[in-house]
């Protein structure tokens, strides 16, 4: 397995998928590989008819990524189930009874916003107003419709990880570390990360993204110090699979049923977790090319930590048939198969 997902890797840098990545594999009884791969940036570069080479550092077990969108189910997800599970939240509980400010709450329950079921304004187009600019805009606008149809988007895990600091008085990444990454011994994993020990995501108008979210608007609150519950945490690859492995063993029992209820987590996406994937198999995607993959029944877990969006994001970069989801689905394949 370890020579043939090797091969894979090394194809996608030679392709140019990502400049590096790191896969991790943990069983339930313990046993695991970390395997790295590439570089955090591309050694060389072509610019008109020259190539430019550049110093690249190697990836390492431990290099620190901008996990993205994975944020929301580690840790915002996983801190709603928790909650749920010791009383102090509840599934049909109305969104308005722990916001009371959302105006148009369209009668939205938690169950909603765990499901993407409400819609809204994207929080991509508020990227150019403060922190609580941004908040304002939501809170005044609300959601559009009734809850219907499943859309993904940022905003439902946004209000689920105020709701996580109503309920329970604190903020989104105390809260993180107090139940999870302090526990679990995650000591990479942070909303608030030394820039100089993480792979850089994108080079755009805010310059090189490194060390700050690489989602526009994770990154506008990250700037004023706050987390948030639909981007912004960065962790490793042996970090991630601490985590994955205590919910291979059953110590997070409340965070796997929700999970294989699709609450908070994607379920049974074959476009990302292979040709294997089971009716139960549950992960998450994020936009920088990071995916986590947890099969319960077989007793794996997976997760995929690169920087696919350096130097800059692909042009088919939410495509399902994209490269990054085509080499995801290839190690899954590999992994479960």
């Amino acid at each position: 397995m370890r020579e043939k997902i090797a091969r894979r890797a090394q194809k996608a840098i030679v392709e140019k998928v990502f400049p590096g990545c790191v896969i991790g594999i943990v069983e339930k009884n313990g046993k695991r590989e970390v395997l790295p791969f590439g570089s955090l940036i591309y050694q060389t570069e072509k610019l008109d008819d020259s190539m430019i080479y550049h110093t690249a550092e190697p990836v390492r077990e431990t290099t620190v990524y901008d996990i993205a969108s994975i944020t929301k189910s580690i840790p915002t997800a996983s801190l709603i189930s928790l909650f749920i599970e010791e009383g102090r939240l509840r599934l049909t509980g109305k969104v308005r009874t722990y916001l009371p400010e959302l105006q148009n709450d369209r009668d939205a329950t938690i169950e909603d916003l765990l499901l993407y079921r409400v819609h809204g304004v994207r929080l991509s187009e508020l990227k150019d107003k403060t922190q609580q600019g941004i908040l304002e805009h939501v809170f005044l606008e609300g959601f559009s419709a009734p809850s219907g149809k499943s859309e993904y988007t940022n905003l439902p895990a946004l209000l689920l990880g105020i709701v996580a600091e109503r309920v329970g008085g604190d903020t989104l990444d105390v809260f993180a570390q107090q139940y999870f990454f302090g526990p679990l011994k995650m000591a990479h994993t942070t909303f608030f990360p030394d820039a100089g020990n993480c792979a850089p995501t994108e080079i755009d108008g805010r310059g090189e993204v490194r060390g700050f979210p690489h989602d526009e608007s994770a990154y506008v609150f990250a700037k004023a110090g706050r987390a948030v519950g639909h981007a912004g945490l960065f962790s490793t690859a042996p970090d991630i699979l601490d985590f994955l492995e205590t919910l291979l063993r059953g110590d997070y029992p409340y965070i796997v049923r929700g999970a294989e209820a699709g609450l908070g987590w994607q379920l049974h996406e074959p476009y990302f977790m292979g040709t294997h994937a089971g009716a139960h198999t549950f992960g998450k995607t994020g936009f920088t090319g990071t995916s986590v993959v947890v099969d319960i029944a077989r007793g794996i877990g997976l997760v995929i930590l690169s920087n696919r969006t350096y130097p800059q994001r692909p042009p088919d970069a939410i495509s399902p048939d994209c490269a990054i989801n085509i080499f995801r689905r290839d190690i899954a394949d590999i992994v479960f198969g």
